[in-house]
């Protein structure tokens, strides 16, 4: 796609804008910046826009945006957003930042989308197929933006992008030639009126353009494909923890077995593997599909599996006070992470609830709240979440981590484990999960020395 000399806008100042600037500006188009945030809190984002004398503005959206021949928008901008709109009204087009990265990316694209286990998944397809000693990035919602990487691609070179459904919203042309949807259950409802069916409207978008030769990836224990079809032209694979399949992988006798066309092709020991649940079982099944698609030979695959460790974030260890296990599953940002969560203790668990709220139904956790013994609540859906559990599970509100993890260590008993695993956004206290992981893990070393 040639866009040399053409006005670009960027809506957005964050990772993925100031990626599609430096890409377009590399390429010999004219950006401009533009986000309704105030300087100081974007001020490492800013820094490299100033250093390559790229021309932004922030506090709000001008009519220069207007200007532009073509606009590029971020994955944090809504849909329905007023600057959207009137971009509608005028006629002037806008992409997502990942389609305009891939106008520019000569390698294979293998994008992760799903409510659930995209971060896992991208990272441990990336390994296998880094392992086996191909060129590839992780990009996407991990690692790098697409379009800071994208252009460095080598033709025989991979990207394991995570997609996400806000990306997904405002592609056009975009072709990855693997994708795969992990599964679906509600998230992101906010966004999408509050409608399950276009939030899985949303995610099927990632197959709308594929065609023979590309392949398709999908959960055929999710029972959301059965009832929503998925309408593709890409070639489908499947994977299931429950019975046999002839185009995919399924568990048998605790192991992974790849077969294609009836064929069995691979096999991988889910002893052997260092990430541990069946959730991660259907997660390493995935990522075999897509890195036998990407001809990654049987001993360099079982090599990368058998290497992988567990994500930052998910599930994560981190720390032990007064014998009481502290637990970073910041990651978990929706209620059906929080419900895998849950299922993975048999301690009793403390948990911190709270953030940002999506349009979240507790009822679904209630019933794995068995060793639950009480809820700290935090952030601004401690109302909500107070409101819905008390009389049920103790649940009292704590204004931070900090004095949540003091509570943990001064309540909490030898063999308790405190879980922060808030089925909420971060938005409301933090710049995103990871910052709210990061300062869970800090808090707890802290109070540890």
């Amino acid at each position: 796609m040639e866009i040399r000399g053409k006005h670009i806008g960027i809506i957005g100042a964050v990772r993925s804008g100031v990626g599609a600037a430096k890409l377009a500006r590399r390429f010999g188009a004219v950006p401009f910046v533009t986000d309704m945030n105030p300087a100081e809190k974007l001020t490492d984002f800013l820094k490299p826009l100033s250093e390559l004398g790229i021309a932004y503005e922030t506090g709000g959206h001008s009519d220069r945006i207007y200007k532009s021949e073509l606009v590029i928008v971020s994955p944090g901008v809504p849909s329905n957003a007023p600057v959207l709109k009137e971009l509608t009204a005028k006629g002037i087009p806008f992409i997502s930042e990942i389609e305009f990265a891939s106008w520019f990316c000569k390698g294979t694209i293998l994008a992760v989308t799903g409510t659930n286990g995209k971060t896992t998944t991208t990272s441990l397809l990336h390994h296998v197929i880094s392992q086996s000693g191909r060129v590839c990035f992780a990009a996407g919602n991990i690692g790098f933006a697409f379009s800071e990487i994208a252009a460095d691609v080598p033709e025989d070179g991979f990207v394991a992008l995570e997609v996400s459904s806000f990306q997904l919203d405002t592609i056009t042309e975009f072709r990855p030639a693997a994708a795969m949807i992990l599964n679906i259950t509600p998230d992101h409802l906010n966004r999408y009126n509050n409608n399950f069916a276009e939030y899985i409207s949303s995610k099927h978008r990632i197959t709308m353009n594929q065609q023979q030769g590309d392949i398709l990836i999908l959960n055929a224990n999710d029972p959301v494909f059965s009832e929503y079809p998925v309408q593709t032209k890409a070639r489908q694979f499947v994977f299931s923890m429950t019975e046999p399949v002839t185009d995919g992988v399924y568990l048998r006798m605790g192991k992974l077995v790849y077969v294609n066309g009836s064929k069995a092709e691979f096999t991988a020991d889910t002893a052997q593997l260092r990430i541990k649940g069946a959730h991660n079982w259907q997660n390493a099944a995935a990522v075999i599909i897509a890195a036998k698609f990407a001809g990654i030979e049987n001993e360099k695959l079982s090599q990368g599996l058998y290497s992988f460790e567990a994500v930052e974030h998910r599930l994560e260890p981190a720390g032990k006070i007064k014998g009481i296990e502290f637990v970073n599953d910041s990651k978990a940002t929706n209620i059906d992470s929080v419900k895998v969560a849950l299922k993975s203790f048999s301690t009793p668990v403390i948990l911190i609830l709270g953030g940002q709220d999506k349009g979240n139904n507790y009822d679904e956790l209630f019933p794995l709240m068995g060793n639950v013994k009480k809820i700290y609540a935090i952030g601004s859906s401690a109302q909500k979440i107070t409101g819905y559990f008390e009389g049920k599970i103790p649940v009292v509100y704590k204004k931070d981590l900090a004095e949540c993890i003091a509570a943990g260590i001064e309540e909490g008993k030898e063999g308790d484990t405190v879980l922060l695993s808030p089925a909420c956004a971060s938005f409301d206290m933090f710049e995103n999960y990871e910052h709210r992981g990061r300062v869970f893990k800090e808090t707890v070393k802290e109070l540890s020395l």
